[in-house]
């Protein structure tokens, strides 16, 4: 499935090849039975399947959480197709293969993908390989809930592409503190989550989007729009999400600060709080501190309540805003420095691109002369 992801030019080729494993009965708590003609032996009746493809791109090093995600997977399996393509270790991919058999279809990425961030291959195999117009993105940490997968099908009868808004369950301290940095982004207009849905013809058109950048989701939402798509971001369209592990979260830092370097505004922002703090302290007035702070705070309650959030986010998760503003102030000048050596470390290499700018994007549709996308 050679999608030629690049700015300079995007062509969709063949469907990789693997076995199509249909669903295995079973049920976890989360999504609902469904069914329809042909679905397996123990599927409960009373509810029709979803005309939806989920696309589940991973690379694991160890198996940690394996029963917990064959358990969702198997849920899954009950109400839409799902599509895992494993990018893990061949030791690691094989029992993956063995654990998955008769529950999901499980794919290597197309070797004839070629791109520096993984998740990025494994999507372009996966939508590639996709038997429905409808597909929903996810990482491997997202817990759709069968409300959730019919919102997003139904919105993608009427646009393009479809941003939920996740929140985590459990929280952590580091999940309530990564908490701050969504409740800000939902007051200034939509978070940026880990899964996004989108239909399969307009992700083909378009020749899929550019592997070889970092903020993966900017860059798909961004490259729908240079080639005339239309997006959705509905506040309200909660997706779970669990939180990492502490080691995870702490080396995520610089390199999501890393992705501000595609958003020139958000990135000055950033750049600017450290020398701000460090002026009030050196002036001797933390008053301007407590007064910014509690600004953050109000700010960020705004998100909280919006479209019902208070349902999903803690009550106290915007006390968290200040605090990881300050952290994305100190490490967006590590991501500075790291751009300056030649991008933040990823996967064994370096990326330098966080994504390509909206003006790229529109230049290579130009250069295909290809009619813009319509809903």
């Amino acid at each position: 499935m050679p999608f030629d992801g690049s700015p300079g030019g995007r062509r969709a080729a063949a469907v990789p090849g693997g076995a199509d494993a249909g669903p295995a009965a079973g049920r976890s708590e989360g999504l609902a039975d469904g069914v329809e003609a042909g679905l397996p032996a123990g599927a409960a009746p009373g509810r029709c399947r979803l005309p939806v493809e989920y696309v589940l791109p991973l690379r694991w090093s160890g198996d940690a959480g394996l029963a917990e995600l064959t358990g969702y997977l198997r849920e899954l399996g009950r109400l839409v197709d799902v599509t895992v393509v494993d990018g893990s270790a061949p030791e690691v991919f094989a029992r993956h293969a063995a654990t998955w058999r008769g529950v999901v279809r499980h794919l290597a990425p197309d070797p004839a993908v070629r791109g520096g961030n993984g998740k990025v291959v494994g999507v372009l195999t996966g939508v590639a390989a996709a038997r429905h117009e409808h597909v929903v993105i996810a990482d491997d940490d997202v817990r759709y809930d069968e409300a959730g997968l019919r919102a997003a099908h139904r919105l993608l009868g009427g646009v393009d592409l479809v941003r939920p808004q996740n929140h985590f369950d459990p929280v952590p301290w580091h999940a309530w503190w990564d908490t701050g940095r969504t409740l800000l982004n939902r007051a200034l207009g939509a978070d940026w989550p880990g899964t996004l849905a989108v239909r399969r013809s307009t992700f083909v058109a378009m020749g899929g989007y550019d592997p070889d950048v970092l903020f993966e989701n900017l860059e798909l939402v961004r490259t729908v729009r240079a080639y005339g798509g239309t997006e959705a971001t509905p506040p309200g369209l909660y997706v779970r999400r669990l939180p990492p592990d502490g080691a995870h979260f702490r080396g995520q830092r610089v390199r999501q600060a890393y992705d501000d370097l595609a958003q020139p505004v958000r990135l000055a922002t950033s750049l600017a709080v450290l020398p701000a703090v460090l002026a009030a302290l050196a002036a001797r007035r933390p008053g301007l501190l407590l007064g910014a702070a509690a600004a953050v705070v109000a700010f960020a309650e705004v998100g909280r309540r919006r479209a019902g959030g208070a349902r999903v986010f803690p009550r106290t998760a915007a006390l968290a805003a200040p605090l990881w503003l300050l952290e994305r102030g100190v490490c967006s000048w590590l991501a500075v420095a790291h751009r300056a050596l030649g991008g933040v470390p990823y996967a064994g290499a370096r990326i330098a691109r966080a994504a390509n700018s909206p003006g790229a994007l529109r230049a290579s549709r130009n250069a295909r002369s290809t009619p813009a996308l319509h809903t």
